[in-house]
């Protein structure tokens, strides 16, 4: 089965950097490729839906929300089959729980749908105060 093993998550003062990292294994016999596969990531704050925060297509394309354009960045490392999320600027709003997200039937998604990935992390929670 597809694995999403995400690090990188904690406390951060508002302004401040933080970067997200998923590993990503499994699927296939020959193992889930990042390169070929539409991934991303979503956020969980309490009492609200989730939220996706960035997208990325198998052909590089990048996606993300008004809400975070500008701030974070998504990218990918083929070699380590790992998957990025680097947050500048931290608001306190961004605190919530994060998620990567993985979609193996596609190359190509919409924002709106990385939630509802059918492979997803354990969730990290990240706090700016």
């Amino acid at each position: 089965d597809v694995q999403l093993v995400e690090s990188g998550g904690g406390s951060m003062q508002a302004g401040e950097s933080l970067k997200l990292s998923c590993a990503a294994s499994g699927g296939t016999t020959s193992g889930l490729t990042i390169r070929e596969v539409c991934m991303g990531w979503f956020r969980q704050a309490p009492d609200k839906e989730r939220e996706a925060v960035a997208g990325l297509d198998a052909d590089g394309t990048t996606k993300y929300p008004d809400s975070v354009k500008g701030r974070f960045t998504i990218s990918k490392d083929k070699s380590k089959n790992t998957l990025h999320l680097q947050m500048n600027s931290l608001k306190s709003e961004d605190t919530a729980i994060y998620y990567c997200a993985a979609d193996t039937s596609r190359n190509y998604c919409a924002l709106y749908e990385i939630p509802d990935f059918p492979y997803y992390s354990k969730g990290t929670q990240v706090t700016v105060s």
